[in-house]
């Protein structure tokens, strides 16, 4: 038996504009919020907590701040809805270990930021070694993590510590968003990661839902 994921990321708010296939359970890996309020956030909660899926599982992301500011109220609203909010934390479905974080790298003032080192690799160490599906809003350094600078200069944003914890524990399954012109899949270490943003680079809803098959109780991902 295989588990069925569908994954998506980076909604913004758009998120009733998506054609969701069926699936096992839906992943949302962060920026659920156009502007990061109150009434956005339980909205969306509501609206995840509906779909006709077995779970519900997701994380915050940037530009969610009433997740950050006001995690407990977060954590209710995801609770009253049937949802499994992540925030550092993890979850099991049918022998299949995830774990979710919203943490990525600083970049001016927005939510859920560490500067380098130490402060973010504290978020990092956290992640079980006995992990399968691994869930971060942001990508590791240098795998599906490129913006557009000007000029057709590209920049790698990923997190380098992030790509070094993983390469410690080797989860079978690595799914974020974040950069939303790095959707995509790579194979790269043992790992498939997958960038699932929902939206392009000009904040539009485009690109295809994510399916991923993982095993139940083994290792590996079919992508």
């Amino acid at each position: 038996m295989r588990l069925r994921l569908v994954c998506i990321s980076d909604t913004h708010g758009d998120h009733e504009k998506l054609t969701l296939p069926a699936g096992d359970m839906i992943i949302h890996a962060g920026d659920l919020t156009a502007h990061g309020t109150r009434d956005e956030t339980q909205a969306f909660m509501q609206w995840f907590g509906s779909l006709p899926f077995g779970r519900k599982v997701c994380i915050a992301g940037n530009h969610d701040t009433f997740m950050e500011s006001d995690s407990a109220q977060a954590q209710q609203f995801a609770r009253e809805s049937g949802v499994q909010l992540l925030n550092d934390s993890g979850c099991e479905l049918d022998g299949v270990r995830f774990w979710g974080s919203p943490i990525t790298p600083r970049f001016f003032d927005w939510s859920f930021m560490r500067d380098p080192g130490a402060p973010i690799e504290a978020h990092w160490n956290l992640i079980p070694k006995a992990t399968d599906v691994l869930i971060t809003h942001g990508p590791p350094h240098g795998i599906l993590d490129q913006v557009h600078r000007g000029d057709g200069v590209m920049e790698h944003t990923g997190c380098p510590s992030l790509l070094a914890r993983i390469r410690s524990i080797m989860p079978s399954l690595h799914v974020f968003g974040h950069i939303h012109e790095g959707y995509g899949v790579v194979h790269r270490h043992g790992v498939s990661f997958h960038n699932v943003s929902s939206m392009n680079e000009h904040y539009r809803i485009s690109n295809p839902v994510s399916v991923i098959e993982v095993p139940e109780n083994t290792t590996g991902v079919v992508p």
